[in-house]
C-alpha cells in the first residue's frame, strides 16, 4: 500500500505555509530562551522578576513557544545578558541567545 498518508511526505504547498513557519518560529524561540535559562541557571520566577514579566509568561513561552516580537527579544537578551542570534532558517536552531563579547 502506498498512498500519502504511508509515505510521511508533506506537501509542498504545506512547507512555506505562513502559520506553521510562526509555528516553527516560536518554538525555536522558546527552545533559544530555555537552553539559555538553563545553562546560567536562574529559575523561570528569577527570570521573569528580571524581566518584569511573570512566570506565567515564561513558562508560555518556553513550553507553547510565543511568537517573537524584537521588544521581547530585546528585553530578554538584556536579563539574559547574551545578544539574540537569528538564521534565515525556521526550525529549532534558528534563533538562540549568545554571550556578548567582552
Amino acid at each position: 500500500m502506498t498512498g500519502y498518508h504511508t509515505r510521511w511526505v508533506r506537501p509542498e504547498t504545506e512547507a512555506d505555509d505562513p502559520e506553521r513557519l510562526a509555528i516553527r518560529e516560536a518554538l525555536a524561540f522558546g527552545k533559544a530562551l530555555y537552553d539559555r535559562r538553563t545553562a546560567l541557571g536562574p529559575s523561570v520566577t528569577d527570570l521573569a522578576g528580571r524581566a518584569g514579566m511573570t512566570a506565567d509568561e515564561i513558562e508560555c513561552i518556553e513550553e507553547v513557544g510565543t511568537e517573537p516580537t524584537v521588544a521581547l527579544l530585546r528585553r530578554l537578551a538584556a536579563v539574559l545578558d547574551a545578544d539574540v542570534r537569528l538564521t534565515a532558517g525556521h526550525d529549532l536552531g534558528s534563533v538562540w541567545f549568545e554571550t556578548r563579547a567582552a
